[in-house]
């Protein structure tokens, strides 16, 4: 009798919970003065969209993000944005607070804040202000 192994998106709950992660981020987002403007829709809601199926399929759900967007090539969509500490640093800020709204069990927490973590690195392109 083999055991199947659950992806870590059937782990936390699936599609539920990275629609709760992507809405509760990008609440903060719509608040920020530094990241707000980074968003060339008024209307959050086709990037809510878009974090939220990166996300999934980055975590072993539905394949839908690469689907319809091709290879997620994150560097370069976020090139022509000035990603400095400060504005990771907020990215990070909102993010986490999202994170801990979906009251995951600490493993599965600190998994995905970690691995939050290393893409908002990756992502700062300049450290000027």
């Amino acid at each position: 009798m083999s055991e199947e192994l659950l992806s870590f998106y059937d782990e936390v709950g699936g599609e539920p919970v990275f629609a709760k992660l992507a809405h509760e981020f990008y609440k903060g987002v719509a608040k920020d003065p530094v990241l707000k403007p980074m968003y060339p829709e008024d209307d959050l809601g086709p990037a809510e969209e878009r974090l939220k199926l990166f996300l999934e399929q980055y975590w072993g759900g539905p394949s839908t993000y690469s689907d319809t967007r091709g290879h997620p090539r994150l560097r370069m969509r976020h090139m022509p944005y000035k990603i400095n500490p400060d504005a990771r640093d907020r990215w990070l800020g909102h993010m986490g607070h999202a994170v801990d709204t979906l009251n995951l069990p600490p493993l599965q927490r600190e998994t995905l804040l970690e691995y939050l973590e290393r893409a908002a690195n990756a992502m700062t392109n300049t450290f000027e202000d």
